[in-house]
């Protein structure tokens, strides 16, 4: 059964064949979606081309978003090529490697204005675009890490962009919702992409992690692609303004279990 079959969905985020929007294009490629990607800057054109053309996308666009006439032009483009899109899916996350080590508090003003930017208000921007290409209603969904509830070390600026992010994941639902339009964030744990390499001791972290959560395994891209076909498809269909957990059950853990010898 194809899920997304007659469907096109819209893809930031992408980075190379680890990325977890990549995870998520694959899922949705499988089940019939026609897809479309935008990449951030041209030295990852290079990498984000052959992946999309390897699922058939001939929509491959460069968007930085930390510029509204980007965006727009993006759009613009997407309209008259696509017609309309039914999946936005945002993932795109940044803060400078200085501001993900030591402590939260010497967080830099530009560093934090630069973190909810990016990380935060480019998934605001993208989902106004969008809007008037999804007349009939459809799927927005971002991505989020638990840091956004719980300190976790290191993850200093981003955790409270995550936090803001979720936060904007509500106010979209229910700004949308009236428009048939669902908008919910999945929460990823850790996962080897280029954006979490910047975080330090995170190879360490994704080391001892699948010791200590309940389903004693690591995530992988297709735990996180199988989720978002779930939110991108009819399946989902009230389900808006959550964040959706995908972390082998690490938020319920108030301590982690002992392992043992």
């Amino acid at each position: 059964m194809s899920l997304l079959e007659g469907k096109t969905a819209l893809v930031f985020g992408v980075a190379n064949d680890h990325s977890l929007a990549w995870g998520i294009a694959r899922a949705f490629h499988a089940h019939g979606a026609r897809l479309a990607f935008s990449y951030a800057s041209q030295a990852l054109e290079r990498r984000v081309r052959p992946l999309a053309e390897s699922v058939g996308a001939s929509f491959v666009e460069l968007c930085d978003v930390a510029h509204d006439d980007q965006i727009e032009a993006l759009f613009a483009k997407a309209k008259g090529e696509l017609g309309s899109i039914d999946v936005l899916v945002h993932a795109i996350a940044f803060a400078n490697r200085e501001e993900l080590q030591g402590t939260f508090y010497n967080t830099s003003r530009e560093g934090f204005r630069l973190a909810m930017d990016i990380s935060v208000y480019s998934f605001i921007a993208l989902a106004r675009a969008a809007l008037p290409l999804m007349p009939q209603g459809g799927s927005m969904m971002t991505l989020t890490y638990y840091g956004s509830e719980k300190v976790m070390p290191n993850y200093n600026v981003m955790g409270v962009a995550k936090a803001a992010l979720e936060a904007s994941t509500r106010y979209l639902a229910a700004d949308f919702g009236p428009r048939g339009i669902r908008v919910n964030a999945i929460s990823a744990g850790p996962v080897r992409t280029l954006s979490a390499a910047g975080v330090s001791g995170f190879k360490r972290m994704y080391r001892e992690f699948a010791n200590i959560v309940p389903l004693r395994r690591n995530i992988t891209l297709d735990d996180i692609g199988g989720t978002a076909l779930w939110l991108a498809s009819d399946l989902s269909a009230a389900v808006t303004g959550e964040v959706v957990f995908v972390d082998s059950g690490y938020n319920i853990l108030g301590a982690p279990a002992p392992t043992e010898s």
